[in-house]
């Protein structure tokens, strides 16, 4: 696979990452195996991917720890990023807040060394913006820990273009983690894309800004996650199927009326994909590498199969006219959170 830049002067990775979330936290909680996961991401480390994105959030430490067991011996073969910022309350529900002091990411910086045993965090995001405190206070202590040599790199995680420039003058941004997809275009400035909503994980953009742009002009990386509409894009999921714990099962998004109203999306990006003998989810992640070469998306999963299908979209070349067909998608129902 060709390479892309991790930010100016970063590491040159995959243009295809691996997003871990799903092997402990948001999805079906029955189909989750500590085994399976590490071997799927050991079989993505072998099939080139080198970019692996885990929070501290995600199962309140379990994620981080699944992924230093994964790489263990193979830890000069992979780019690790990480995420603080947010605290969990209460695991079973998944209830959480904001806390960008300085003092609690320098606590989490330190867990997350300990949690993916390594002494160096390649790529650090605030999971959030807090608004209750200033991005110069969050943002320089995390400066503070790169001249510590604790953290190599930091990314923003869902921020307006304002943020990005007040973080940006103070230490280099290298990467921005936000949603872009088919069904999420908020990112684009595209004034027809729903509202992100709210809440502790929720959004921290705002309308109106080409944030994609933004990070070409400065160098910056752009890492989309949720690159398959968490699953919709695929075609393969029903309203109804949706198991206890699965975030999902209350998402607004995923809602009947929703899905079923966004079903002219999954029906588009179908016919394409049957054009080229391909899976929608290749054709969704093609459309976005196409976008611009400073987008690494970090699709997730458990599955070998879908792994080695997800990779094979950088194979995949849409003709000028199926680019367009995409970009003209009505935009979906239903708020992101």
């Amino acid at each position: 696979m060709d390479k892309r830049e991790l930010g100016t002067g970063g590491p040159q990775v995959a243009p295809i990452g691996l997003g871990c979330m799903g092997m402990s936290w948001g999805y079906a909680e029955s189909r989750r195996d500590d085994h399976t996961s590490i071997e799927v991401i050991r079989r993505a480390l072998d099939a080139g991917v080198d970019l692996l994105d885990t929070a501290a959030v995600y199962g309140d430490g379990h994620n981080e720890r699944l992924v230093g067991r994964a790489i263990t011996g193979r830890r000069d073969e992979v780019v690790v990023a990480t995420k603080g910022g947010l605290v969990v309350d209460d695991l079973a529900t998944k209830r959480m807040h904001r806390d960008g002091r300085p003092e609690t990411l320098r606590r989490q910086v330190e867990d997350s060394l300990t949690h993916l045993g390594v002494d160096r965090l390649d790529l650090y995001y605030p999971h959030r913006v807090d608004p209750d405190v200033p991005i110069e206070e969050s943002w320089g202590a995390l400066a503070a820990l790169v001249a510590e040599g604790k953290v190599d790199r930091l990314g923003l995680s869902e921020v307006s273009i304002a943020q990005a420039e007040a973080a940006h003058a103070i230490h280099p941004v290298s990467a921005i983690q936000s949603e872009l997809s088919l069904w999420t275009r908020d990112p684009l400035g595209d004034p027809a894309t729903d509202a992100s909503g709210d809440g502790a994980a929720g959004a921290g953009t705002d309308a109106g800004g080409d944030l994609l742009a933004w990070t070409r002009d400065h160098g910056v990386a752009f890492v989309p996650f949720a690159p398959l509409g968490r699953g919709y894009l695929t075609g393969t999921l029903t309203a109804d199927g949706f198991e206890d714990g699965d975030f999902r099962a209350t998402n607004p998004r995923f809602a009947a009326d929703a899905f079923d109203r966004n079903q002219a999306i999954t029906d588009e990006v179908a016919r394409i994909a049957t054009a080229h003998d391909a899976t929608p989810a290749q054709v969704s992640l093609a459309w976005l590498l196409r976008l611009s070469g400073n987008i690494i998306p970090i699709p997730g999963t458990r599955s070998g199969t879908h792994l080695t299908e997800n990779l094979a979209a950088t194979e995949l070349q849409l003709t000028e006219d199926e680019r367009l067909r995409l970009d003209r998608l009505p935009a979906a129902h239903g708020s992101r959170y």
